[in-house]
């Protein structure tokens, strides 16, 4: 059996069982850039999101950011409801990779999880965050005390991303169609400053209300990517904007005398 197709298996048994976990699972958390308060800033703060389609070569990406020579990466499929379609497609993705790749689900029981947030999610060396309904993402990790987690893992130097919900739910503010009816505005982490809308090529709604949205004044100005396109974060500077298609393209949007400006930030193709 071929490595891919025998972690897809295995991820399938594990999801059919209720538990998604790995090897290292009763090891205690490691210290990623030293003990801290919660809250307290470190070095190095990395974030790579993509509009839409985190796959392979963001993946790989990821993995190089983090600087160990077999990370261990946690997706967490939240928005997604944890679904199990994700999570297979999740180890598949990490197959060609040198990667530890983990998943934790968010709908979870006390008689089946016996590690903690912090357990979890601090002693791992990236974070991917699937897509799905940003707004029930954004309430269950707050409820749960995730989004306190998350931050002392971005504070360490814990790489964080993710694409669609994945992007949206670490800016102030962005784009979202998690409510009936029409696309809206959402707040979000925070973690990085201004707003966000993903999928900005693959979804008419999607240019059109994000620059009505900033022309009123209810967004601020941000980032829009279109799928296979995505920013890497130090802080909150972009250290460089990446692609794994030719025609994907960010931009910077932004209100100039009453006008919406985008500005197209260049791309460079990962693999």
């Amino acid at each position: 059996m071929k490595r891919r197709d025998f972690l897809a298996s295995s991820a399938a048994v594990a999801v059919g069982a209720g538990v998604v976990s790995d090897a290292h699972a009763q090891e205690r958390p490691e210290s990623h850039g030293g003990e801290s308060p919660r809250g307290a800033r470190q070095a190095g703060r990395k974030i790579l999101i993509a509009g839409g389609g985190f796959g392979t070569a963001f993946i790989r990406y990821m993995a190089e950011l983090t600087g160990k020579d077999r990370p261990r990466l946690c997706y967490l499929p939240t928005a997604s409801a944890d679904r199990e379609s994700g999570i297979i497609r999740w180890y598949e993705n990490c197959a060609p990779l040198d990667v530890i790749p983990t998943v934790q689900p968010s709908f979870i029981s006390s008689y089946r999880q016996d590690r903690s947030w912090e357990d979890v999610f601090l002693s791992v060396d990236g974070i991917v965050v699937s897509g799905g309904n940003t707004l029930n993402q954004q309430a269950i990790w707050r409820v749960q005390g995730i989004d306190e987690v998350l931050m002392e893992a971005w504070n360490r130097g814990i790489v964080l991303g993710g694409a669609s919900a994945g992007s949206l739910c670490w800016f102030e503010e962005g784009t979202t169609d998690s409510r009936p009816q029409e696309v809206t505005k959402i707040e979000c982490l925070g973690f990085l400053r201004g707003s966000h809308s993903p999928h900005y090529d693959a979804e008419a709604v999607r240019r059109p209300t994000y620059h009505r949205l900033i022309r009123s004044g209810e967004l601020k100005p941000g980032y829009a990517c279109d799928n296979d396109a995505g920013i890497y974060f130090e802080d909150n500077e972009v250290a460089r904007v990446v692609k794994t298609r030719t025609e994907a393209k960010v931009y910077h949007v932004a209100l100039e005398g009453g006008e919406v400006v985008e500005t197209e930030l260049p791309g460079e193709m990962i693999e």
